[in-house]
């Protein structure tokens, strides 16, 4: 990731062009907060759930059930923008008021630059959580983008008043819903880019729904009146096997009626993430769901702009949100927790006729674990364009193609809370503010392969934890200390350290011991 790099897709521009000529569309339909609980095609939705487009992607594509794309909004979008994990994504610093950030691009490049060059028209809509600088010219030949870093002060406007910047220009004040004004964006760059452009096009759509505050549009407000509280086995402590910070969660206490309400908290607030002492679980669960039914219309208004532009049979589309977001499950009101209810995000490929294999049925679901930095090195090979660079990811193109191929690979997740590349290679001690993020989340470092998961958290003596997702889809019994999982508990712990080296994570040396059982 030198100059250099540069200085030889430039030189190889005028073949690239001619040789992108005939290469996908895509589409990246990027969200925010959005769990797998949201829906409707996801087996842990609520009944009540309904996601008619969205749906439609999975029936027509590939769904995959254990995405775990990034402990959080920052980490999530250096890890896409890059394909490495957040060890490894060098310069990205977090500076001045909350978001502010900011990165070096000669030592923090981002592999759109290299789609640039390779002759892709790039675009990017909506959120930008990476960096001050947005890469305009750089890595986008258009963007229309809210910039939060850049305008900290404009940061908390998810979802009207935002400061948008159109193509590098002044920042101009738009007002309206921005779920709907994304689309609407989406929407005309879609028709504008028809086959009559000549070059294919990537397009990374972000909205910022369903972040916090989840405010769902005026239409959708007497939606989900069916709402009922979820059935939550850890909303209240104590969790048996989970560690220490993990037993002082406590977003949650009994109502007067029984069920679930938010007990509030102190000390500063998350941007957006306004409490609300005593308002019912099930009340916050609906508006937060609320806020997905404009995504959802979103979703249908993008397909219909493909159809009707002749695009839908040239363009990869790809639905995933940053992370997920956890409701009362394991006493929780967040995300950046390494579990399924905190981080699963939906994730759904769906693959033109000439890229999917003719004998793949639709509506397949794969169930192998993936991550955020598979998904950039999948995109290289689905289009045949050459990595500018060696990525963490592992090439779903095969599961894709063929979902009962043989996989085996791990994915792994891990989390330094705010710092990333060479910060990270010294772990902080426990009680150092470095160590923790959100809601006192430790730095950790979560695998999954086969129906296992394992979570190592880094503070010395804490307790590792292994689940089996099958069993135990809500990852409540930790199998660590039961004798009949001492050999696949070692055999984890092994893969994970073998991931770290070879991920090239600089503390893989010094990880803090774990304790005895």
């Amino acid at each position: 990731m030198k100059l250099i790099t540069r200085i030889f897709y430039l030189g190889c521009l005028l073949g690239n062009l001619a040789i992108a000529a005939d290469k996908p569309n895509i589409l990246f339909i990027y969200t925010d907060d959005q769990s797998t609980r949201t829906v409707s095609a996801y087996e842990d939705a609520y009944h009540w759930v309904d996601t008619p487009n969205i749906d439609r992607l999975a029936e027509e594509g590939i769904r995959f059930t254990r995405a775990n794309i990034g402990s959080w909004c920052m980490a999530s979008r250096a890890s896409i923008l890059t394909g490495l994990q957040q060890h490894k994504v060098e310069s990205l610093r977090m500076t001045g008021p909350n978001p502010m950030n900011v990165y070096d691009p000669e030592k923090c490049q981002f592999w759109t630059e290299s789609f640039r060059q390779q002759g892709y028209y790039t675009a990017q809509i909506g959120k930008w959580h990476t960096g001050v600088d947005s890469g305009y010219g750089r890595d986008w030949d258009h963007q229309i983008v809210w910039n939060r870093p850049k305008y900290p002060e404009n940061s908390p406007n998810y979802y009207f008043d935002q400061l948008i910047e159109f193509d590098g220009k002044e920042a101009v004040l738009v007002k309206e819903y921005t779920t709907d004004k994304y689309t609407d964006w989406a929407v005309e760059f879609i028709k504008e880019r028809g086959p009559q452009s000549g070059k294919p096009w990537y397009l990374w759509l972000c909205y910022g729904g369903v972040h916090a505050p989840f405010t769902p549009a005026d239409r959708h407000l007497e939606a989900y009146d069916e709402v009922t509280t979820p059935k939550i086995p850890d909303v209240y402590p104590p969790r048996p096997g989970k560690p220490e910070y993990m037993n002082q969660m406590e977003f949650w206490k009994p109502g007067p009626n029984g069920e679930p309400v938010e007990k509030g908290r102190e000390g500063p607030v998350p941007v957006g993430m306004q409490d609300l002492p005593g308002r019912p679980l099930k009340d916050w669960v609906r508006q937060y769901q609320q806020g997905v039914l404009s995504i959802d219309e979103g979703v249908g208004r993008l397909l219909e702009a493909l159809q009707e532009s002749g695009q839908d049979e040239n363009t990869i589309i790809i639905f995933t949100s940053d992370q997920g977001f956890a409701w009362g499950q394991h006493g929780s009101k967040s995300k950046v927790a390494p579990y399924r209810a905190n981080i699963a995000a939906p994730l759904i490929f769906r693959l033109p006729e000439g890229v999917a294999s003719k004998s793949r049925s639709k509506g397949t679901v794969v169930t192998e674990p993936v991550t955020a930095v598979d998904i950039p090195v999948t995109l290289f090979s689905l289009t045949g364009l050459s990595s500018p660079w060696k990525m963490h990811g592992y090439d779903l193109s095969p599961l894709l193609k063929d979902p009962e191929a043989p996989w085996g690979k791990p994915s792994m997740l891990v989390h330094t809370a705010k710092q990333y590349g060479s910060d990270t290679d010294t772990i902080p001690p426990k009680g150092n503010p470095k160590l923790y993020h959100g809601p006192g989340v430790p730095w950790y470092v979560l695998l999954s392969q086969g129906r296992y998961k394992y979570i190592r958290t880094l503070i010395e003596g804490e307790t590792e934890e292994l689940y089996d997702v099958v069993s135990d889809s809500q990852e409540v019994i930790n199998l660590v200390g039961n004798p009949a999982y001492s050999k696949v508990l070692r055999q984890y712990r092994k893969w994970t350290i073998d991931e770290l080296k070879r991920t090239d994570a600089g503390f893989v040396n010094k990880l803090p011991s774990v304790a005895n059982h």
